[in-house]
Order: structure tokens, then C-alpha cells, then sequence
């Protein structure tokens, strides 16, 4: 069992973690460039919003149905064991989808399917990576991995978009699938021969040191983020982010299509100039570090995110180049508000609680994204999707300037409000040991 360290400690932690690290961006960069295949193939195929809108709400439901189960199972489960299985488990599902294109029989239905499977096994992924690299590295470089994790995005995004827009030129669909399959390799195979610490587990003698159920897990999650103030806060300040801008983002092939009269390369230069941004944004908070206030340095970058989304959508068609100016800026703030966010909460949040932590933060915000969906695709119909970015903007504005006047939130960094009430419930939580 594994807890945080400080630098100071003089442990030998590069090695493993960036080997690990590395694999997952090779299969990252196999999987962005399938989900720009397919979200254009939908987009060329039917030209409808609602289409897309259902393409992300298929993606959304392991998030917002199963997401609050999963933290509980990776704080009781294997994590390099979940992220082996994860990876195994998509390369199947795209393996199986690159076959019906080859034989020309893929429907609508099979591509939601496979963004379904993605999602869920991309779930227990994701959180298990989250909650694992808290151990991995020392407790003083957590914000500058951040930094290097949205620059690595960003980078995917610079590459992904364009090379997916060539491909889809020179290769058929079933040709980029088997990239995604070859990349998931290069994520698997290092998690074999490296160890992932599993956080140390404390049993409780009120109840013999049974282990608890996962409902119990669940529950005690719940408590730990209902007694935390600003990390409440916080929670509900992106849960409300994500109900007005992603609409307008996961419809953005629309926005390139029908109001600047573009096709995947006009869309591959929108999504470059976000990735750019988000490279930028991730090696100035890796050299910078962000302000000594981490929370800040967030709400920052929540003010000027949002005023460039807001300029997207004002922009007339005629100004291409503008609008893609104003992603990059986005972009760069992007990286500004999300990386400060979660180096400060894997410092602050016990390694015990992460994985539940994580996942209900991750859920909740999931759970705003497909009401806006749902209203999002069909009036994007009738009116157009300009007006989700002015208005999902313009509340970016205003709550980032808020925050700087809430207590609550701009205390996050310190730690639990409560301690004696947080090591209650991490008491009561008493995760089952992993195998």
C-alpha cells in the first residue's frame, strides 16, 4: 500500500510514472483520431444536430448512470488491473465496429454503441490514472503534471484533428479504426511490467473491520464532497459550466458546416487552434505554476475562457480566422482554470477518497451535459448553436468573477474545513483491500 510523498523523500518516481505516461499518450492520440473520424462520418451522413446531440448522450450515460459506482469500485479494485482491462475492453469494441465498415454494413446504432462502450470503459480509466497518479508523483509536482496532462491534450488535439481529416482522405474507415487498436498497445503493455500503488486502507474496529459495500462506498463519497464547502462549490460552479458550453462544443461540426460553410479541414484548423491553445496554456502552467493561490489562477482563466466562447458565437461567418483565434485563446485559459482545479484537489482530497471523490465531481457535471443536449440538438435545427456559446460564455464571465468573492471556494487548497469530520468518514468508508 502506497500513501503521497514530497520530493523531499528522494524517491524514484520519473521512470515508471512517465513510461506509463507515455503509453497512454500514444493510445490517446489513436483515440481522438477514431472520435473525429466518426463524429464527421455522422456529421457528412446526416447533417443533423440532433444526431450529434445523441452521438454525446450516448457517450454521456455510463458517465451520469454508472460514473458515481465507478469511483467506489476503483478505490476497492486493482487500478492497474481496471486500466488493462479498460484498454483491452475498447480495442475489442473497435476491432468489431473496424469490421463492419469492412464488410459495408455499419449503422448509425453500431457507432453510438461503440461510444457507449468507450465511454464506460474510458471511465474506469480515467479515474483510475486520476486517482493513482496522486501516489505516483510527489505531492509538490501534482500542478505541473496537470500542466503537462492539458498540454499532452492539447498536442492531441493539434495532431488528432488534421490527421484525421488526411486519413479520412487516403485510408477507409475501418483503416483509421486499426490505428486506435495498434495505439492501445502502447498503453497496455507497460502495465505489465510497472507497479500502480494502491493507497493504504484503514479498517475500522467498530465493526470487527468488516469491509463496507460498495452502496456504503458510494454514500461516504457523497458525505465527504456534502461537508466540504468549497469543494460543494466548486462541484456545482462546472456542473453549470457544463450545461451551457458543452452543447455548443459537441455541435461545433455544425457550427463549421452550416454558419461558416466549412468542411474537415476548416474543422480540423477549429480544433487545432483549441489544441494549440491548450499547449500553450499547459507549458505556461507547467514554467509558471499559476499564482500562489492555485483557485486564483482558475478563476482566471474561468473569466477569460469564457469571453473568447462568447466571441465564437458573436462572430459572423466572414470571420473564420477570427473564430479560430478565439478557440486558441479559449484554449489557453482552458488549461488555466481545469489544471490548478485538479492538482489542488489530489493534494488536498485523502488518496483514500480520491477515486470517489473524482468520479461524483466527474457524474455530477455529466448530469447538467445531456439536459443542455437534449434541448441543445433540436433547436441548433431550427435556429443555429451561435447563442450556446454567447450565453455558456457569458455565465463563464460572471461566475469566475464571483468566485473571487466566495470563501468557501477560494480556500479549496487548504484542505477539509473539518478534519476531524473528513477522517470520520474516511473511518466509516473502510474500502475493501485490493487484491
Amino acid at each position: 500500500m502506497a500513501t503521497q510523498f514530497s520530493i523531499t523523500e528522494g524517491r524514484k518516481w520519473k521512470a515508471p510514472f512517465f513510461t506509463i505516461w507515455t503509453g497512454q499518450a500514444i493510445s490517446l492520440l489513436g483515440s481522438q483520431l477514431v472520435q473525429f473520424a466518426l463524429i464527421w462520418y455522422l456529421t457528412q451522413r446526416t447533417s443533423s444536430g440532433t444526431v450529434l446531440a445523441i452521438a454525446t448522450l450516448v457517450g454521456l450515460v455510463p458517465q451520469v448512470f454508472i460514473g458515481p459506482f465507478l469511483g467506489a469500485l476503483v478505490d476497492r479494485w486493482n487500478r492497474r488491473v481496471i486500466m488493462i482491462v479498460s484498454d483491452g475492453v475498447i480495442a475489442l469494441a473497435t476491432i468489431g465496429l473496424a469490421v463492419l465498415f469492412a464488410l459495408g454494413t455499419p449503422q448509425i446504432w453500431h457507432i453510438y454503441l461503440l461510444m457507449f462502450i468507450r465511454s464506460l470503459a474510458g471511465g474506469f480509466h480515467y479515474n483510475a490514472m486520476g486517482a493513482s497518479t496522486s501516489l505516483m508523483v510527489p505531492k509538490e509536482n501534482l500542478p505541473r503534471i496537470q500542466g503537462l496532462n492539458q498540454t499532452l491534450q492539447g498536442g492531441m488535439n493539434v495532431l488528432s484533428a488534421p490527421l484525421g481529416a488526411l486519413l479520412l482522405e487516403v485510408l477507409p474507415m475501418q483503416g483509421v479504426l486499426a490505428i486506435d487498436v495498434f495505439s492501445a498497445a502502447f498503453a497496455i503493455v507497460p502495465l505489465f511490467f510497472i507497479a500502480v500503488p494502491q493507497p493504504e486502507r484503514i479498517i475500522s474496529a467498530d465493526n470487527g473491520g468488516s469491509n463496507t459495500s460498495m452502496w456504503d462506498d458510494l454514500r461516504e463519497g457523497l458525505r465527504y464532497v456534502r461537508t466540504w464547502p468549497g469543494l460543494l462549490t466548486m462541484l456545482i460552479m462546472a456542473a453549470l459550466i457544463n450545461f451551457l458550453i458543452t452543447p455548443g462544443f459537441s455541435l461545433l461540426p455544425l457550427l463549421i458546416k452550416d454558419h461558416f460553410g466549412g468542411g474537415a479541414p476548416q474543422l480540423a484548423a477549429m480544433n487545432s487552434g483549441w489544441g494549440i491553445g491548450v499547449i500553450a496554456g499547459g507549458l505556461l502552467l507547467g514554467v509558471w505554476g499559476g499564482f500562489k493561490r492555485q483557485i486564483a489562477t482558475s478563476m482566471l482563466g474561468l473569466i477569460v475562457m469564457g469571453a473568447a466562447t462568447a466571441v465564437i458565437g458573436f462572430l459572423p461567418a466572414g470571420l473564420f480566422l477570427a473564430a479560430i483565434a478565439a478557440m486558441l485563446l479559449a484554449g489557453i485559459f482552458n488549461v488555466m482554470t481545469n489544471g490548478p482545479i485538479m492538482g489542488v484537489l489530489q493534494a488536498a482530497v485523502d488518496p483514500q477518497m480520491q477515486g470517489r471523490v473524482f468520479t461524483l465531481i466527474s457524474s455530477a457535471c455529466s448530469a447538467m451535459m445531456p439536459i443542455g443536449l437534449i434541448v441543445a440538438g433540436p433547436l441548433s435545427d431550427l435556429v443555429g448553436i451561435q447563442a450556446w456559446f454567447i450565453v455558456g460564455g457569458i455565465v463563464c464571465v460572471l461566475m469566475g468573477l464571483a468566485g473571487f468573492f466566495v470563501p468557501a471556494l477560494m480556500s479549496l487548497a487548504d484542505g477539509h474545513p473539518n478534519q476531524e469530520i473528513a477522517e470520520q468518514v474516511i473511518l466509516e468508508a473502510q474500502p475493501a483491500a485490493a487484491d
